[in-house]
Parts: structure tokens; sequence; C-alpha cells
């Protein structure tokens, strides 16, 4: 039997990641399961020996600890090293592997999205580590990228290493207009979680070039970003395409098989 799973804080219990992955173990006649695990991170390292020791094949590492488990990584793939996180681990030969899905699969939900990255002009909000995984698909897929957050030394920090213009959100502004993508990658995206954000949005002039608004979070009833697209008569696209593919490229790291991506996005609909 496989056993498969995904770490990360008390947080992990909202996760639809379990959903997605045993509806596709048993449609594909796989004789496995996949669980949550809740682990604090004064427990990283013996819960990441227990990974060998109970047998699992793999897990997925979710927030707040997808730069925690670096030191305790045997390699990491080129994602994994340019981001400097993981959010996949094999286990493989008693070793633990360590893998980036983040990445591709924000540039496979562009896609479905029909949006083409190349010669665009993009607006990233936020430079944590889920900002990073954003920007460098932007950026490999040849979209010019200006990255703002509150602490402009963060988004500057972040370009630095990856590339791209870092301001503030009060440079970001001026930046908007010309804007074809805007990407939510701050972990806000409710007015209730963030009064001040949404007196930002409420700022903003009319956009000239915009045709969409992707927010990498999802299960917000009331979404200020889909408010946003809608106001300037863009599309818009929340997190679950992204996380759709994150988990299928996760599935073939774990299995060796190419399941179709709509299997994870069936279960994802029956969950909504």
């Amino acid at each position: 039997m496989m056993a498969l799973g995904i770490i990360g804080d008390g947080r992990v219990a909202r996760s639809l990641s379990p959903r997605m992955h045993n509806a596709v173990l048993a449609k594909h006649g796989l004789d496995g399961f996949y669980a949550r695990f809740a682990v604090e991170s004064e427990n990283m390292a013996p819960a990441l020996a227990g990974l060998r020791a109970l047998g699992l094949a793999g897990v997925n590492v979710t927030v707040p600890h997808k730069r925690a488990v670096l030191p305790f990584m045997s390699r990491l793939s080129e994602e994994a090293a340019a981001l400097e996180a993981v959010n996949t681990i094999k286990v493989q030969d008693h070793l633990l592997l360590g893998y980036n899905t983040d990445l591709q699969g924000f540039a496979s939900s562009l896609a479905d999205e029909g949006f083409d990255a190349g010669g665009a002009s993009a607006l990233v909000l936020g430079a944590g580590g889920a900002a990073r995984a954003v920007v460098l698909a932007l950026l490999r897929g040849g979209a010019q990228v200006t990255v703002a957050a509150r602490r402009p030394e963060q988004a500057e920090a972040l370009c630095s290493q990856l590339g791209g213009q870092g301001v503030d959100l009060a440079r970001a502004a001026a930046v908007w207009p010309r804007a074809q993508l805007l990407v939510n990658a701050t972990s806000v995206s409710s007015p209730e979680e963030s009064p001040g954000m949404l007196q930002w949005i409420q700022s903003l002039p009319r956009a000239e070039s915009l045709e969409l608004v992707v927010d990498i979070n999802y299960g917000r009833r009331d979404n200020m970003w889909a408010g946003l697209a809608h106001l300037h008569g863009a599309g818009f696209a929340d997190g679950l395409g992204m996380l759709a593919h994150q988990a299928r490229l996760s599935f073939h790291i774990w299995t060796g098989l190419d399941a179709p991506v709509q299997d994870f996005k069936a279960a994802l609909e029956r969950a909504s």
C-alpha cells in the first residue's frame, strides 16, 4: 500500500489535497491513501525522519514549512533550489528528495485561462514564498514583472534574486494601469482579512490593459480580487487551478503515473 500525505501547521486541516489524491488513487486502481499531518516547526526533524520509519512514499509540504524542510533534503530539484522552497518530498532509497511543483502548477493554470505571459506586463502582489514561484514562472514565460509589497525591501530582495522590479504599493498603483495581469500572491483575499488592502484596491485608477486577475488563494466567499476583476472588465481565476496542476505533478513524482489534470479538478469540484 502506498502511503502519502501533506504536512503543515494547524491550517492543514482545511487542505483539499486529500480529497484530490485519494480520488485519483481510487480512480486509477492504486492501493494507497493520502492523509493530513499537522507538524509544529520544532518537530520537523523527527517528523521527516518518521516518513522513512513509517514507510511513506512521499508528502506534500504546505505553509509554513516549505523552507523549513530544506536542510533535511538529500537532494533538491532545480525548481526547489531556485525557489528555496519544497512543496513535494519523495522518499526513495532512504533519501528525501525535494521538489517544487508550484512554479509549473501556476504556469499551467495560466495556460488554462488562455493567458500568454510572453511580453505581457504583470503586477504581482506579495513577496513571500508563494510569490517567488509566481514571479519565476512569469519571468520564464517572458513577462515583464513588477513585484509589490507593503515592505518594499522584501520585494526588492526577491527581484534581486529572481529578476523583475520591486516596488511598494504606492508605486504599484502607478504600474497598475498598464498591467495586463495582476496576481495576488499575498495571503489575503477578503475585506475582513485586510481592510487596508481593500482601500488600496478602491484607490486604483481605471485599468487600461487588464486581461486577467489571479488570486492564488481559494475558498474565500467575499473575494475582493474577483470584485476588482469584475469592476475593470477582466477575467478572474482563483487558486484551485494551480492547486490541481501542482497536485498532478506531485502525483507523477510519487507514482510515475500521468493522471489527467481533470481528475484532480473533478475532485475539487465535488468538494466545492
